[in-house]
């Protein structure tokens, strides 16, 4: 039917087109699997019962930080201002290295498919590559004076008054 458009005149499947959104859900796959073969009880039988929560635990994180990726790259482009963009690259970041040191964490507790782990590892790699480009192309200029001082263009500061640029 029809397809809405956020503010920035670009639609869903605009964002879905993007590299690095691609890349996104196929970590998410990933880290999907990985989740789903933690949850097969009776592979981690052998394990204490408080081992096998952890392992879940570690697992079903891993796989918040993946779904969270996706609905940032489109908050990021929907937003189309230099501090919204920022703050969800900030989040991506954040949820991009929560994965790799969860990778580690399942490698502690007993994950047995780790060559799963390096797939996802060697995915995160690719997307950080593809993060690195996609940020550059944020127009640090199109921006509204961020009060709390983050993400400001360089030599705006928080208490700038807020001018049209």
């Amino acid at each position: 039917m029809f397809e809405e458009e956020d503010e920035s005149g670009k639609s869903h499947s605009d964002f879905e087109k993007m590299p690095i959104y691609q890349k996104a859900w196929h970590i998410f796959d990933v880290a999907d699997k990985i989740a789903s073969l933690v949850n097969d009880e009776e592979e981690y039988v052998s394990l204490e019962e408080s081992e096998r929560s952890l392992l879940r635990h570690h697992a079903e994180q891993l796989r918040n930080d993946a779904l969270l990726i996706c609905p940032k790259i489109a908050g990021a482009e929907g937003g189309d201002l230099y501090d919204i963009r920022m703050e969800n690259a900030t989040i991506i970041r954040k949820a991009a290295r929560e994965i790799q040191t969860g990778c580690s964490g399942l490698e502690i507790w007993g994950f047995k498919h780790t060559e799963y782990l390096e797939l996802l590892r060697n995915e995160i790699e690719e997307f950080r590559i593809l993060f690195v480009e996609w940020v550059n192309t944020f127009d640090q200029w199109n921006y509204i004076v961020d009060r709390w001082g983050l993400f400001n263009p360089p030599g705006i500061n928080h208490d700038d008054d807020d001018e049209e640029n």
